[in-house]
């Protein structure tokens, strides 16, 4: 007799790994790491709805809510802001950490997981392109124009 297969939620399958401050896993404070569809409602009604923008796939068919660009808050995430790293990256520290709505894949990325940070991307991706993922994004984008982050 077979058994299930028990489904693991990401956050099983990418535990945090230890802080570390060291040239490589600073480096990925820059680009922002992409939360959970549900870390990202948490940290919408946490009040961060305004500090965060829509990354749209290549080939625009989905999109992720993330940590926003220096100066991108509340915006479509444009090439041109990428240079001012994350807006949650103040003096070297992350103001996210320790709050618990660090993004899953910024708490899961460090130097020991080589290569695994691409898969951890993937899943979350997947994550994003869900009925859930999609409602929270639209859901944003009514709030983004009724004015609601400020």
């Amino acid at each position: 007799m077979k058994r299930k297969k028990k489904f693991k939620s990401l956050k099983e399958r990418y535990p945090p790994s230890e802080p570390c401050s060291c040239e490589i896993c600073r480096s990925y404070c820059i680009r922002p790491g992409w939360w959970t569809v549900e870390e990202a409602s948490q940290a919408i009604k946490a009040g961060y709805g305004n500090r965060m923008m829509l990354e749209i796939s290549p080939e625009m068919t989905f999109g992720v809510l993330s940590p926003a660009f220096k100066g991108c808050g509340g915006k479509y995430a444009l090439q041109g802001y990428a240079h001012n790293g994350c807006n949650f990256l103040k003096n070297g520290l992350c103001e996210l950490h320790g709050t618990g709505y660090e993004p899953l894949e910024c708490l899961y990325c460090h130097h020991l997981r080589k290569g695994l940070g691409r898969k951890c991307h993937a899943d979350i991706e997947k994550d994003w392109r869900t009925p859930a993922g999609q409602s929270l994004v639209k859901s944003w984008i009514e709030q983004i124009k009724d004015g609601v982050y400020k």
